[in-house]
This record gives C-alpha cells, sequence and structure tokens, in this order.
C-alpha cells in the first residue's frame, strides 16, 4: 500500500496523464500525493556568456508554478488535495533527475510517478531520460506511464 505518492512534472501532456494516474492511485490507496516541478540551474546557467541568466530562470520559475498550479486545479477537479514543490538543482553536477531522488528521499516517497516521453534514437541519446535516470537510482519503486498513443483509426478515415 502506497501512503505517499510522489509526482514529477514539466506541465506538458505525458505529464498530465501521469498525473491523472498518480490521482486515481492516491485516492484508491488513501495516499498523500506531492506534485514538484525542477527548474534546472545548470542546463540555466551553462556557459553561454552573453545570455540573461536572470531572465531565464524567473522565465521557468513562472512556467513550473504554472504547472503546478495547473497540477492543483487538475487534482482539485478530482476532489483531491495536493502539495506542491518547486525545486531547483543547486549545483552544477546535480540535474532534474538527482532533485526528483533527493525529494523523495527527504519526503520520503513510497512511490515515483512519472510520465515518459518515449524518445527513441539519436533524440534519446542527446535529450537522455530523466526516467530512466530516475528508475535506475530510486531507493522506490517507480510507475511510468507511457506518452499517449493516438488509437489506431478505421481505414479510410
Amino acid at each position: 500500500m502506497y501512503r505517499r505518492i510522489l509526482i514529477a512534472t514539466d506541465g506538458n501532456r505525458t505529464s498530465q496523464r501521469a498525473l491523472l494516474e498518480a490521482i486515481r492511485l492516491a485516492k484508491d490507496q488513501q495516499a498523500q500525493l506531492r506534485v514538484v516541478y525542477v527548474v534546472d540551474e545548470a542546463y540555466i546557467l551553462g556557459d553561454a556568456e552573453f545570455v540573461d541568466r536572470t531572465a531565464i530562470e524567473r522565465a521557468w520559475v513562472k512556467t513550473g508554478q504554472q504547472a503546478l498550479e495547473q497540477a492543483k486545479q487538475i487534482a482539485g477537479a478530482e476532489h483531491l488535495d495536493i502539495e506542491t514543490r518547486l525545486l531547483e538543482t543547486e549545483t552544477l553536477g546535480e540535474n532534474v533527475a538527482d532533485a526528483i531522488l533527493q525529494e523523495a528521499r527527504h519526503w520520503p516517497a513510497d512511490l515515483i510517478v512519472m510520465g515518459t516521453h518515449g524518445r527513441k534514437g539519436l533524440r534519446h541519446l542527446l535529450l537522455g531520460s530523466i526516467a530512466e535516470s530516475v528508475m535506475q537510482a530510486s531507493p522506490v519503486p517507480i510507475l511510468l506511464v507511457p506518452v499517449a498513443v493516438a488509437p489506431p483509426q478505421a481505414p479510410g478515415l
């Protein structure tokens, strides 16, 4: 039985699908649900010298706050109160997966729920997979919710 479910979101369609699954599970298990969004400071700070990093960080924080507020609204429509947290990577070596895992340990979560984007080949190699990194180092079970695939249409439509 799960009592504390952590879900990582980036506010996109795949994350919303994972959120709905986490809400369903939290209601079924009578569990607490915490939704997190990670602002990746290391990615923002990078090595670009002529970029207004403060403006970029503010935009990411705003996007994160909007994603968390949207998660609250979705959960509220399902009659579930949730906790939200905006996390930030703190050191140059830390990444989004590290921040999620640290939160899972600190809170402590019984289950992590994440959406997967389903990237393959070169896109997966270049962009990596946060879900895969979390899965490899997680101290608790993980529920991966795949990207929504449109049902096949009947021939001739």
